[in-house]
């Protein structure tokens, strides 16, 4: 596995770099916003994903090793290539991609082109679990605190991506809403709590 490079940059394009590394010229695939950071003869390090095919070995490179592994993290979900992972890194911050999934934000999951609503329910379904056991255990930040206000707006929003009306949506959130100032509880807590109750209705 190779986990960076750095090295001189010797050629950029569009959707692809080539580093020298120690007399080797690189080639890596990468997000439009990757080679922007990047200048042409400055030495550069980038965090990599090298995907393994029968015919072929291809490596991706990223600004930070954040949206690398959310690249890796996609392709864990079945039928998401690295042609699609990158798609999502590229329209998607890791933080806006995890927080969809654990908001269960089909709306902003489909703005990834590629995408439809079938394909972010079941990334939905196979990432959430992953993406909540990364965030406890790495503090990114992708597990967000529920405390204060500002968690019914974020719920809110969830909801009414998901098909709600406003006005269930608001009363969702008012079902959950003592929940919210419990010890641990996040926003992906009470979405989950506020669908739950829609459910039941």
């Amino acid at each position: 596995m190779i986990s960076h490079l750095s090295g001189v940059v010797s050629a950029i394009g569009a959707t692809s770099i080539v580093i020298d590394v120690g007399g080797f010229g690189v080639l890596a695939l990468c997000t439009p916003a990757t080679t922007a950071h990047l200048r042409l003869n400055q030495s550069a390090t980038v965090h990599t994903s090298l995907v393994v095919r029968e015919d072929s070995l291809t490596l991706y490179a990223f600004a930070d090793a954040d949206e690398r592994d959310c690249f890796e993290l996609a392709q864990s979900a079945s039928g998401v290539g690295p042609k699609l992972a990158q798609a999502l890194v590229s329209v998607l911050s890791p933080d806006e991609f995890r927080a969809a999934v654990l908001q269960e934000n089909l709306v902003t999951l489909c703005r990834v082109p590629g995408i439809g609503r079938k394909g972010a329910q079941k990334l939905v379904i196979e990432l959430k679990d992953k993406v909540a056991a990364r965030g406890a255990s790495s503090g990114a930040g992708s597990v967000i605190p529920a405390g204060g206000g500002g968690w019914r707006e974020q719920v809110s929003e969830g909801l009414q991506g998901l098909g709600w009306s406003v006005r269930e949506s608001e009363q969702a959130c008012e079902n959950v809403a003592a929940m919210a100032d419990g010890p641990g509880v996040t926003v992906a807590t009470l979405m989950r709590a506020a669908l739950a109750s829609l459910a039941r209705r």
